[in-house]
C-alpha cells in the first residue's frame, strides 16, 4: 500500500530532519574519543609537569640560598606561566576531539529549528516516552553495560596489582612503578576500547530508530516531488495565462507593423522597419486561428497585407517574434516593402487593408 512507510528518506526529508536536529547521535562518541585522546596525552603531560617542578624546585633552592621577594616573585611566575604549556596541548587535544566527533556525527551545524519553543517539548506524556519507552531501556541498558565492564577492567587490573603491591619489599622500586604503570595503562586502553565500542553500539541504535522515524510512503515521496516540481494543473494554467498574455501584446504590436505577409490564409507574419535600428523585425507571427486574427488586426488598422508564400513560411520557420530578419532573407524582405512603399505613395485609392501579390 501506497501509505505505508517503507521508503528510505529522500534528501529533502533528511535536511529538514538535520535543521530540526533529529539525526542520528551519541554523546558517548565524544565522551569516550576525548577520554581516548586524553589517555594518549596524559604521558606526555606528566612528563611536562615534572620538568616543570624540577625546574621550580631547583630555583627553590637558589631562592632559599639568598632569599629575596623579588626573586622569589619571580621564580613563582615563570612556575606559573609554564602551567599552558603543561596542560594546554591535554586541552587543545581533548577539545579537538569532541569537534571531531561531532563532525562525524553531523551535529557541528546548529539546528535552527531548535530555537524556536516548542510546547510539545514541556508534554510530561513526551517526556515519559523517553524515559520509559525503548530508548529509555536502551539508555539503561547502556549504562549497566558500561558500568559492568569498566568495573570488571578494574577488578583484574586490581587482581593482578595485588599481589605485586604485597611482595613490593622483594622487588626494587623502579620495577613496582613499572609495573603498576604498565598495568594502568593496559586498564585505560581496555576502558576506552570497550567504550569506543559501546559507543559504536549506541550511535548504531540511534541511527536505526532516527532513520525508522523517519521513512516514507510512496505518497509522501509523490507529494514531495510535487511540491518540489509545481502542481501540474497549475503549471498549466500559469503557462496558458503567459500565452494568453504574449498573444495580446503581439497582437498590439500588430497594428504598429509595416506589413503583414500572408500564405495567404494559413500563416501570417508582422513586420516592423525602423530605420537606423537594424533589420526589420518580426513584431508577430502566427498560424491557423492566430493567423486569421492577425490578418483582422492588420485590416482594423490599415496595416498592408502581402501574399508571399514562400518568404512567409520561411520567415515564419526561422526567426521568433522579437528578432530580426536574418541577412539571406534581406533582399526578399526588401523587395515586400518596397512595394508597401509604392502602395502607400499611391494614395488613398489603394485598399492596403486587401491582400496584394508581390509583382515579380
Amino acid at each position: 500500500m501506497s501509505g505505508e512507510k517503507t521508503e528510505k528518506p529522500t534528501p529533502k526529508k533528511l535536511k529538514e530532519a538535520r535543521q530540526e536536529g533529529n539525526i542520528p547521535q551519541s554523546r558517548d562518541v565524544a565522551a569516550w574519543l576525548s577520554t581516548a585522546a586524553g589517555a594518549v596525552m596524559i604521558p606526555r603531560t606528566i612528563e611536562a609537569g615534572r620538568q616543570m617542578c624540577q625546574q621550580a624546585f631547583s630555583q627553590v633552592a637558589v631562592v632559599a640560598a639568598d632569599p629575596d621577594p623579588a626573586r622569589a616573585l619571580a621564580v613563582l611566575g615563570s612556575t606559573f606561566s609554564a602551567v599552558p604549556g603543561v596542560v594546554g596541548p591535554l586541552a587543545v587535544v581533548t577539545v579537538l576531539a569532541v569537534v571531531v566527533a561531532g563532525a562525524m556525527q553531523g551535529t557541528l551545524a546548529p539546528a535552527t529549528k531548535k530555537l524556536k519553543p516548542k510546547f510539545s517539548n514541556l508534554n510530561p506524556v513526551n517526556g515519559f516516552k523517553q524515559h520509559w519507552g525503548p530508548a529509555g531501556v536502551w539508555e539503561g541498558t547502556k549504562s549497566l553495560l558500561k558500568t559492568a565492564v569498566i568495573g570488571l577492567v578494574l577488578w583484574n587490573v586490581a587482581k593482578g596489582l595485588a599481589p605485586q603491591l604485597v611482595g613490593s619489599g622483594l622487588l626494587p622500586m623502579s620495577t613496582i612503578v613499572g609495573q603498576t604503570k604498565a598495568s594502568i595503562v593496559s586498564m585505560i586502553t581496555v576502558t576506552v576500547l570497550v567504550g569506543l565500542v559501546i559507543a559504536a553500539a549506541d550511535y548504531g541504535m540511534s541511527r536505526r530508530r532516527i532513520m525508522g522515524k523517519l521513512k516514507m510512503s510512496v505518497q509522501d515521496i509523490k507529494q514531495e516531488h510535487k511540491n518540489a516540481e509545481g502542481d501540474p494543473l497549475l503549471k498549466g494554467a500559469i503557462r496558458s495565462k503567459q500565452m494568453a498574455m504574449s498573444r495580446n501584446r503581439m497582437m498590439a504590436d500588430v497594428a504598429k507593423a509595416d506589413v503583414v505577409i500572408v500564405n495567404p490564409t494559413h500563416i501570417a507574419v508582422a513586420l516592423r522597419y525602423e530605420p537606423g535600428t537594424g533589420a526589420p523585425r518580426v513584431v508577430a507571427k502566427g498560424a491557423g486561428a492566430i493567423a486569421t486574427k492577425i490578418r483582422e488586426r492588420a485590416r482594423e488598422n490599415d496595416v498592408p497585407l502581402v501574399k508571399d508564400i514562400a518568404l512567409a513560411r520561411t520567415v515564419y520557420k526561422s526567426v521568433k517574434v522579437g528578432q530580426e530578419i536574418p541577412a539571406d532573407l534581406y533582399a526578399a524582405v526588401a523587395k515586400v516593402l518596397a512595394f508597401v512603399m509604392s502602395l502607400r505613395n499611391r494614395g488613398a485609392s489603394t485598399p492596403l487593408g486587401d491582400a496584394h501579390t508581390v509583382p515579380a
